[in-house]
């Protein structure tokens, strides 16, 4: 039997980004090889645009607790790009350990609202996708992503550092630093695209301010590395599960069979934990006493820092870059960032538009920004709240099996239950209905209904996503069909009429 890496699934604890030096002249130059910055290198290259990633890291690791989950929307673009199945087969614990996400009291606790198990007889997908949420680290997707671009020879360079931003009417020069040698290159594109992170030097440079309100206080990220545990939990826990009890609150979830992220918080914006306090934290959402060892802490805020503008002239942001919020899907919005932009550039660069298509991106990907923000954090503390009240009613020991606490624990499941609203509008419903390029039949925008974070329907009107499902009895999606093409789509009830779709 071949031996397994630490992981138990792919080995991809720490992801190495090539060495080499970046490209004298290129049409777009993406500041960041974080999943965002790979996955818009992605895109362009699929447009037969030449792209060039440098980022001043020269690895990314699987122990950074970077986001995990994806969306079906984000997961309708990994199948678009054709990597689907690759990020599939990555996996870095069992896919037996996914049951779904569990509220309950410690992994080896009670459950507070019951998920229904797995079947053969549904296939697991929203109504409104052919395609499932996924569970990949964020290494995972940079490897794949990284993989498919050394298949096409695009250039992405590790330890390489932007320093410099000069634009004239032709194009940019980007000065780069290697962060060990010193040497230094310029780079000249006609667009750069800033995917660095919230505190991103690409945003620095051109002066772009950020707007909303700071946190009062912050939380913590924890990796904990455990030793093997299967004789407490069994050969399949549960990977991906939300905690209530009176120590630890917030997700639990596997990162690897070895590795798991728990959340601890919040704290005072000065106050600076013990390493003993958020293994205590970690051991509560555990339910039992286990060796832990803290392997990361990363410092998050629930609050909302938007870019006053995603664009700069030839300039452009995306990503944490671009927006950063209370955590819950924001890597998922990254990746719509660069479907919106992808084309457009494609169409600039071709010749086919004018520069001024570029205003049609901030027009769109930031006030849907901003509306999946302000949901975000009125859900946290929406949250906050319901668990302050929850701890303030008493959480049972998990060893307590006495009628009031079997009471308790089902008081505290309807409490949930009734709290927890669906997030297919989030989801799906990335609508531009604020965009210059958008052109709207008198009364289809008046007629059209309000956004809501829970609801989602499939909708005609321009500015909508494009309906998908499968179409033909071989199992190819809409969405297969257009790839990364135009198409109009012609819908008719008669079978010998007009074709269901053409694509150009």
């Amino acid at each position: 039997m071949p031996h397994l890496p630490a992981t138990g699934g792919r080995d991809v604890h720490t992801v190495r980004f090539p060495v080499g030096r970046p490209p004298a002249t290129v049409d777009v130059l993406i500041v960041g090889a974080g999943p965002v910055g790979l996955a818009a290198a992605t895109e362009l290259t699929a447009r037969g645009i030449r792209v060039a990633v440098v980022d001043r890291a020269r690895t990314a690791t699987l122990v950074r607790a970077g986001a995990m989950g994806h969306t079906p929307r984000v997961v309708e673009h990994f199948r678009r790009w054709g990597l689907l199945q690759r990020i599939r087969e990555a996996w870095t614990y069992p896919p037996e350990w996914n049951r779904g996400t569990r509220l309950v009291t410690s992994l080896t606790g009670h459950e507070l609202v019951p998920v229904p198990r797995p079947s053969f007889r549904g296939s697991g997908a929203p109504e409104h996708t052919a395609d499932e949420a996924l569970r990949r680290p964020q290494t995972v997707l940079q490897q794949v992503f990284l993989d498919h671009l050394a298949e096409h020879g695009v250039s992405v360079a590790g330890g390489w550092e932007l320093q410099e931003l000069t634009e004239d009417g032709e194009g940019v020069s980007a000065g780069v630093v290697d962060v060990d040698s010193g040497e230094r290159r310029m780079v000249r594109a006609a667009y750069v695209l800033g995917t660095d992170g919230g505190s991103s030097t690409t945003r620095r440079l051109v002066g772009i301010d950020r707007e909303g309100d700071h946190a009062t206080e912050k939380r913590l990220r924890l990796i904990v590395r455990t030793g093997d545990i299967s004789d407490r939990v069994g050969p399949a826990p549960s990977a991906t599960n939300i905690v209530f009890n009176q120590r630890a609150s917030g997700f639990l979830a596997a990162v690897s069979t070895r590795e798991w992220r728990v959340y601890a918080g919040p704290y005072p914006l000065d106050h600076e934990p013990t390493e003993d306090e958020l293994l205590a934290i970690g051991r509560a959402a555990f339910g039992f006493d286990l060796d832990l060892e803290l392997v990361s802490a990363t410092t998050f805020y629930h609050a909302t820092r938007i870019a006053t503008t995603f664009r700069r002239g030839r300039v452009l942001l995306a990503g944490d870059a671009a927006h950063v919020r209370t955590p819950g899907g924001n890597l998922g919005e990254g990746i719509g960032d660069v479907a919106n932009l992808g084309w457009k550039l494609a169409a600039v660069l071709a010749g086919h538009a004018p520069d001024t298509l570029l205003d049609s991106y901030d027009q769109e990907r930031r006030p849907h920004n901003r509306r999946v923000a302000d949901h975000s954090l009125e859900r946290s503390r929406r949250s906050q709240t319901a668990l302050a009240e929850i701890r303030a009613g008493g959480i049972p020991d998990d060893a307590d099996l006495g009628d009031a606490a079997v009471r308790r624990r089902a008081e505290i499941g309807e409490r949930l239950r009734r709290d927890h609203t669906g997030g297919a509008g989030v989801t799906f419903d990335e609508r531009y209905d604020a965009s210059d390029v958008i052109w709207y039949e008198e009364g289809q925008l008046a007629s059209e209904p309000g956004w809501r974070p829970d609801v989602y329907e499939d909708d005609p009107r321009p500015g909508h996503r494009a309906p998908d499902g499968r179409i033909d009895p071989h199992g190819s999606t809409l969405h297969d069909r257009i790839g990364t093409s135009f198409a109009l789509l012609v819908l008719t009830e008669d079978p010998t009429g007009r074709p269901a779709e053409d694509s150009t």
